[in-house]
């Protein structure tokens, strides 16, 4: 497996961002992503980022549809990858309507058209073209007096990854994308999402070979028993949110993924507590199963194990969340963690 992780540009101490990339990248780290979310945007921070490291690859994940045009995207994605030599992947995303519309003021309508035409623009602008689509949701150029122009960046080729839960965005996934950007993930309940992947996957004539199955989860160290349970015990208030907050009242892509996986009837109800504003109820209801079975949590030999669970079932790529209350303790962590896929 290759190893990556994912950092915020929220703001906090840039410095120690910065620093975690740059030691990351020492312990051996292949790739960086970079998160959006509705704090900073991806691109600022991915070009400083090119400028300080010198070996590690570096992604979006994810840039958001709706923010920006597909030609918009292209030419930020086009710029990072000169900027950085060749090191960087676009990871995309629909995000959901609480950010898309309640941030952005975007129509979150229809993802799925919107994210086949901004990857069909998107490679166009990658090829060097001048950019001609016309689909439901962009017309490019314009009716009147434009005319097809194509970007004056040098042509690049840039991978493509798309961070995608539902059935019909996973089969999307499989047709038109170099990778797969998953979060929720079971392995034990993988089909959920792999049957559509292949779906996909054998509409456009190609194997699961053929995609970067990239899965992220956080990863802590415990030493006895107690040390877990006192974990498991925060973790359960994390995951509650992703159950009930993440989204709105009645779009939680989060939760489907769960409920998809075999906790149908607990995701329900940890949502219904959280709606209701019963934030503790709702940590209550979150079981040590369901929190273990989709992070990298545990003594040195459970993680040990999951990881090789993990690659049995497919994945490429694991993308570390490594705990840790400073710098140091977090990069210990990593560098950790690193050592148990090397020794896999």
């Amino acid at each position: 497996m290759r190893t990556a992780t994912t950092i915020e540009g929220s703001g906090g101490d840039w410095r120690e961002t910065v620093e975690f990339v740059r030691e990351a990248e020492k312990l051996g780290l292949d790739m960086c992503w970079v998160a959006e979310a509705w704090g900073s945007d991806a691109p600022s921070t991915l070009g400083y980022l090119a400028a300080r490291t010198e070996t590690i690859r570096l992604g979006s994940g994810i840039m958001q549809l709706g923010t920006r045009t597909p030609v918009a995207i292209a030419q930020a994605a086009m710029t990072l990858a000169h900027l950085s030599e060749g090191r960087f992947h676009l990871g995309l995303g629909a995000s959901g309507p609480q950010v898309v519309e309640g941030l952005h003021g975007v129509d979150f309508a229809r993802p799925l058209g919107r994210m086949r035409e901004t990857v069909q623009v998107v490679r166009q602008v990658f090829a060097g073209e001048k950019v001609r689509h016309s689909g439901e949701h962009f017309t490019i150029p314009r009716p009147g007096e434009s005319r097809p122009m194509r970007v004056s960046i040098p042509p690049v080729q840039v991978p493509i990854h798309l961070a995608t839960l539902s059935p019909k965005m996973l089969e999307l996934t499989g047709e038109i994308a170099d990778g797969w950007l998953g979060t929720s993930f079971v392995p034990e309940g993988a089909d959920a999402y792999f049957e559509h992947l292949d779906a996909g996957l054998a509409r456009a004539g190609r194997t699961r070979a053929d995609l970067d199955i990239c899965q992220g989860a956080e990863v802590a160290f415990a030493t006895d028993p107690a040390e877990l349970r006192d974990m498991l015990a925060g973790r359960k208030k994390q995951l509650a949110f992703s159950l009930g907050g993440m989204g709105s009242a009645t779009t939680n892509f989060y939760n489907r993924a769960y409920a998809r996986q075999g906790w149908r009837e607990a995701a329900e109800a940890v949502r219904e507590r959280w709606q209701a504003g019963d934030r503790d109820g709702a940590a209550a209801l979150v079981t040590d199963e369901m929190v273990l079975a989709t992070t990298l949590i545990g003594t040195e030999e459970m993680i040990r194990e999951r990881l090789r669970v993990w690659r049995d079932t497919g994945v490429r790529t694991v993308r570390f969340y490594p705990a840790g209350e400073d710098l140091e303790e977090r990069l210990t962590t990593l560098g950790r963690a690193l050592d148990l896929v090397r020794d896999l």
